[in-house]
């Protein structure tokens, strides 16, 4: 085992000893704490840049929210607003062409019923024309109106009517006093009657004003009708 010895130093060695230098030492800890000091202001200032960046993504996704529900909601009023307009538009063409259906259909009845008042004033034409007893039941209905008993009664009728009617209606209406009077102003199938004063005009222009009343028209006989 080795023994220790102790020795003390003489002061002549003590200047052979150099003094211990701390300097390099120092100079590395200082590097070292402000390589430490610029990684912690490098990491706040990332954390400080990632909460700007955070908070600007934040507001830019909060304004891109808030600017799509404002264009959607405007486009929403545009869509309804435009939608009304189009409705209003639609329902004033609806109307116009149900007013252009009713009076084309309101012509077209017009032009129906006009066209049946021919076709019957020719049938009756052709009627009086063919079988002039067509005019017996005329004079018989106007007679049956004046009531007439044993009073005397004037039948004024056209005179072509009368040379074919004359010896039929003496006998049918033997009982009476019927005077029957040739009258050029009367329309063949017609009769004016009278008797006491009171008149029936049983004209064939009268009758049929009477009859195209009745259809709500207002057509006279002899705007169709050839001269007599």
């Amino acid at each position: 085992m080795t023994r220790a010895h102790n020795r003390f130093i003489p002061g002549e060695e003590l200047g052979a000893v150099a003094g211990w230098e701390f300097g390099a030492v120092d100079q590395a800890a200082v590097r070292f704490a402000a390589k430490v000091k610029a990684r912690e202001l490098a990491e706040e200032q990332s954390r400080e840049n990632g909460a700007r960046q955070a908070g600007y993504s934040e507001g830019y996704a909060q304004g891109h929210a808030q600017a799509t529900l404002e264009g959607q909601r405007l486009l929403n009023e545009y869509i309804a607003s435009q939608g009304q307009h189009a409705a209003r538009q639609f329902g004033l063409l609806f109307e116009a062409a149900n007013a252009q259906i009713a009076n084309a259909q309101q012509v077209m009845a017009e032009g129906v019923l006009a066209l049946s008042c021919e076709l019957a004033r020719q049938i009756v034409r052709h009627e009086l024309a063919t079988n002039p007893n067509a005019l017996q039941p005329v004079i018989r209905e106007a007679l049956g109106i004046l009531s007439i008993d044993n009073k005397a009664a004037l039948v004024r009728l056209n005179p072509l009517d009368l040379d074919v009617l004359e010896d039929v209606l003496k006998q049918e209406f033997s009982g009476l006093a019927l005077t029957l009077l040739g009258d050029s102003s009367v329309t063949r199938g017609g009769c004016v009657v009278e008797s006491s004063g009171t008149v029936v005009d049983g004209t064939i222009e009268k009758r049929w004003l009477r009859a195209v009343a009745k259809l709500g028209m207002d057509s006279s006989w002899e705007a169709h009708s050839d001269a007599n």
